[in-house]
């Protein structure tokens, strides 16, 4: 499906963000499905009519069954400034995701060390440090209760492949849909209730401080928890 004005989040000459789909790719893959950062080169060359190639960075990804704030960069040097923003950790992220099992602490900190299976790109978590694996940190918090689901508000401190679906499963609490991290079944849609929420960062160029906050997607079940 072709990114249109409704899922643009923030826009200028410098970066553009969209509430990305559970589903999209962010880049291209060994599937070849359409990625998103095609999708939105589709929408700027459109939207400007711009007939030449459109400029598009990549600074941070979210899984594919994944929803919410992504962002964009719309030149070369709005990218190589954000990529230093993202790698010294001067955004934050914010994360709401639902599970159905209670956490036995209504806050707190994980860490833990994971450990990728490229193969099967299915990450471990451990305890402690083993050969190869990376520290991974968030903090979470319990924000609402709906129908026996509960929501979490999630903030990463570090910033790992699967960090938020593997430590929160290691805690008791897979995310629901989320089948190859515990829980019993997985989605029709392909999707899993994480959503990327929040991005909070000084912009690269212009020097303020920049908020984008992503609505829930619309599927019958997340929606319900909008009001929290």
């Amino acid at each position: 499906m072709p990114v249109s004005d409704k899922d643009i989040l923030f826009e200028d000459n410098h970066l553009i963000a969209v509430n990305k789909r559970a589903g999209d790719i962010v880049q291209v893959d060994e599937t070849g499905d359409e990625s998103l950062d095609e999708m939105v080169k589709k929408y700027i060359a459109i939207k400007y009519n711009k007939p030449s190639d459109v400029f598009l960075g990549v600074m941070h990804r979210l899984d594919r069954p994944v929803s919410g704030v992504i962002l964009f960069a719309r030149t070369s040097k709005a990218l190589a400034r954000m990529n230093d923003v993202f790698k010294n950790r001067e955004v934050k992220k914010t994360y709401w995701a639902v599970v159905r099992n209670k956490p036995a602490a209504l806050s707190g900190t994980l860490v833990h060390w994971l450990l990728k299976n490229t193969q099967k790109n299915v990450v471990t978590a451990h305890a402690k440090e083993v050969a190869g694996s990376q520290r991974a940190e968030l903090s979470y918090k319990l924000i609402g209760e709906l129908g026996g689901f509960y929501l979490l508000e999630v903030d990463p401190l570090t910033g790992r492949s699967h960090q938020i679906r593997v430590q929160l499963a290691s805690m008791g609490c897979p995310i629901v849909g989320d089948n190859k991290y515990g829980y019993p079944r997985g989605s029709r849609k392909g999707s899993i209730c994480l959503h990327a929420r929040r991005l909070q960062f000084t912009h690269p160029v212009k020097k303020e401080p920049v908020t984008i906050f992503a609505k829930l997607p619309v599927d019958g079940f997340w929606e319900r928890f909008e009001e929290f």
